[in-house]
């Protein structure tokens, strides 16, 4: 919960991030790289209680399962009202869907609007493109 000129913004914890909705469906297929963008992620700011808002942008190289839309986008909103730091979203993440998926390749990158004249780009990759 942050306060700004007498206000009180609330915001939830990281256990509020629904990692169990998510659902995959099994794999077979060649190499290829799998690639979803989204305009509309957001979480808040710990800080300051505010809401960042940006693009994230998932690619991985599938090894025997592939992560259901729907879930990941239930999974996506699921951040809408938890304070995290914008380095630690990355992270996490990351780490979420490393674990679910076990790909051969993955990189998260997060890439925020524009906020105090800063703009922000978080990128993690792991494994062989």
């Amino acid at each position: 919960m942050a306060q700004a000129e007498g206000k009180v913004l609330n915001f939830v914890d990281e256990s509020h991030i629904d990692v169990q909705v998510l659902e995959t469906f099994p794999y077979a297929g060649r190499r290829q790289l799998v690639e979803y963008t989204t305009t509309e992620f957001s979480a808040v700011c710990p800080f300051s209680g505010l809401p960042d808002v940006g693009t994230l942008v998932l690619e991985y190289i599938p090894n025997e399962k592939i992560v259901e839309l729907k879930s990941l986008k239930y999974y996506l909103v699921s951040y809408r009202n938890v304070g995290i730091y914008q380095e630690h979203v990355t992270n996490r993440l990351f780490d979420d869907i490393w674990a679910l998926l076990t790909p051969h390749y993955l990189k998260v990158t997060t890439i925020y609007n524009t906020r105090g004249g800063i703009d922000t780009t978080c990128t993690i990759e792991e494994g062989q493109r």
